[in-house]
């Protein structure tokens, strides 16, 4: 269905004061997104991907996104996570600048490039926080679609709470599962298997999931045709849309010029998807990207002029600024004051940004410079040490390995030397190798006292008179007693229901535990992991099947690109404690047989295998 577009409305009927904090809002993001463009182009970032276009759409869709609700999306999302106080501008361009810190970069510490949102989800010990006292973003990754798998975990998890009593009383987590999924995905993407999946597997498990396609009919130069059956993603799913007989999908289309109607399109997703746990679908129709893609290129080498003048004439603020007078909500002057102090909002979050992002270097840079000079005074070769210490000092816009490069130079340069101002240069790099290896490298695994492997072992306990039962049983105990201890355990991949999984080592449970606990899937491999992924950020204890180790293939890419580096890209801000089980070596075929380890330990650094 086609949310109607914004017409004629009564002043009575609009709260103006928050349809000039949304218009502020929409044109401080748009100048952020303009700003960061020019950024890189001046040698300040390497690389600039931004959110412009998208932020009618966006303002609409954080309206109706509550505190536990979680956000799964990608690089376009600026706009919305200002919006629900997630992110601020400043921040925003302390990524763009990668500010490696988390208190200048919460989402990534500077570790990821520019428009990588998140939250941080656990304290600096490691330790959940409570999220239904937060909006809750999980961890963006750059391959696109690789945020709808986690989507669907994140949507059952809320399943799970409403169904499931004994879940009731975690109430840090959900609240009876009121919780919706908030995803986010580019046209183009939507071509993805990743998407598809999800879509399937979020319609079978009837999870309050809603899918936000912003449409901009392009996948950076490549048009519409080449991406989408019949040219809308809407009209291609369009056999899913539910009615009176069988479960499915609520499908609403919306412009994304539209403010009205997208408000319209987001209210009634958001009710339908918490209220009746039912998928949506919003097509968002009619985005702009007045900037093209990304600082890669520019889009007026592969758009028409026809299309650059349609995007202008339809940019959403444009649209929006014109609605809003003519409905007599604000004069053009007024406006005019607003678009002034939004921008100049933008300039200043960008200036405080770099200027605590090159006071962090010039920092180190300047306990070097101090040590170096004195070495300087002390060594046959100061001339040459004081023309480094020179030519650092002159460096525009230094950054660390400038500074690592003339120490690493002088102590060279110096080697023969023994003098006390070289002994304060090494300890400086010694110093200085400690702090990087903290700010590039840690948190590759868990760091707190939680980590999977600071848990003290348990020693089997046997004896010579004890029995001797098979290996399924054993691990059937196990389970059992898993399942028992703690109503957060939950297990779920192909034929564990009712069958017990193919080697029964499930046997018996799904009847004792019920179906929420011990549940099967369709052949799904990726929504498998991303269903775990999911449950495990909202804290649950999911055991994730796949079936044989040969099709852990078909996961490949969620497991390396999301759950094997979530602590890190995060700095330790976000865990998906998340059991993976599957079985090989049955030599009954290449596909049963198979033991790709190299593979799944050099990909997989980040999971415990």
């Amino acid at each position: 269905m086609l949310v109607g577009e914004s017409k004629t409305v009564s002043k009575k009927k609009v709260n103006i004061e928050e349809v000039l904090a949304d218009f502020k809002l929409a044109v401080e993001s748009r100048e952020a997104s303009i700003i960061g463009r020019k950024e890189v182009f001046m040698g300040k970032a390497k690389f600039g991907i931004f959110g412009d276009g998208k932020e009618l759409p966006q303002l609409a869709m954080a309206k109706v996104f509550k505190n536990g609700d979680f956000r799964s999306g990608y690089y376009r999302d600026q706009t919305f996570m200002f919006a629900i106080g997630e992110l601020t501008v400043q921040q925003y361009f302390a990524q763009l600048y990668a500010h490696t810190s988390v208190e200048a970069d919460p989402a990534s510490g500077g570790r990821l490039m520019n428009g990588h949102f998140a939250n941080r989800l656990l304290d600096e010990n490691g330790k959940w926080k409570p999220q239904t006292s937060m909006k809750n973003s999980s961890a963006d990754i750059s391959p696109t679609a690789g945020q709808m798998p986690r989507l669907v975990g994140l949507a059952y998890a809320s399943k799970l709470y409403r169904n499931n009593q004994d879940l009731h009383e975690f109430k840090d987590f959900s609240i009876q599962g009121n919780e919706v999924a908030f995803g986010t995905i580019g046209n183009a993407s939507t071509s993805e298997g990743h998407f598809y999946e999800a879509i399937n597997a979020a319609g079978v498990l009837q999870v309050p999931m809603v899918i936000a396609v912003w449409d901009d009919e392009f996948g950076i130069s490549v048009p519409q045709e080449y991406h989408t059956t019949k040219g809308s993603i809407s009209e291609l799913l369009s056999g899913i849309q539910r009615d009176s007989d069988k479960k499915g999908y609520e499908i609403i289309k919306a412009k994304g010029w539209d403010y009205e109607g997208l408000k319209s399109a987001f209210e009634k997703a958001e009710k339908t998807a918490r209220e009746e746990h039912v998928p949506v679908l919003v097509h968002v129709q009619e985005v702009t990207q007045p900037q093209g893609h990304s600082t890669s290129g520019s889009h007026e080498r592969y758009k028409t002029k026809e299309r650059l003048e349609w995007e202008k004439a339809h940019d959403c603020i444009l649209k929006f600024r014109e609605w809003i007078v003519e409905n007599d909500l604000a004069t053009p002057e007024e406006l005019d004051k607003l678009e002034k102090q939004a921008k100049d909002s933008a300039k200043a979050a960008r200036q405080a940004a770099w200027n605590a992002f090159a006071k962090d270097i010039k920092k180190d840079q300047d306990q070097a410079v101090v040590i170096i000079e004195a070495l300087a005074q002390e060594s046959q070769f100061k001339e040459q040490i004081l023309q480094m210490v020179s030519e650092l000092k002159n460096t525009l816009n230094p950054i660390r390995l400038d500074t690592y490069k003339v120490v690493k130079n002088v102590l060279r340069l110096t080697r023969t030397e023994n003098t006390s101002s070289r002994a304060s240069l090494l300890a400086w790099l010694k110093r200085n190798d400690e702090e990087n290896f903290k700010r590039f490298s840690s948190h590759v695994m868990s760091e707190s006292e939680e980590a999977s492997l600071k848990v003290p072992e348990v020693k089997a306990a046997f004896s010579g008179s004890s029995p001797l039962v098979d290996g399924r049983e054993v691990l059937q105990a196990c389970f059992d007693a898993a399942l028992s201890r703690d109503p957060r355990v939950i297990a779920f991949g192909e034929d564990v229901g009712k069958i017990g999984d193919v080697n029964q080592a499930f046997a018996g449970l799904q009847s004792k535990y019920g179906e929420l606990r011990v549940t099967d899937t369709g052949i799904r491999e990726t929504t498998i992991i991303g269903q775990g992924i999911g449950a495990a950020l909202r804290g649950l204890r999911p055991i994730a099947e796949i079936q044989y180790l040969d099709y852990l293939l078909y996961a490949l890419q969620t497991l390396s690109d999301d759950l094997a580096t979530l602590q890190y890209r995060t700095v330790g801000g976000q865990k998906a404690p998340l059991i993976i089980r599957t079985r090989g070596h049955r030599l009954e075929g290449v596909w049963h047989s198979g033991s790709p380890i190299g593979m799944i330990l050099n990909s997989l650094r980040g999971v415990n295998v």
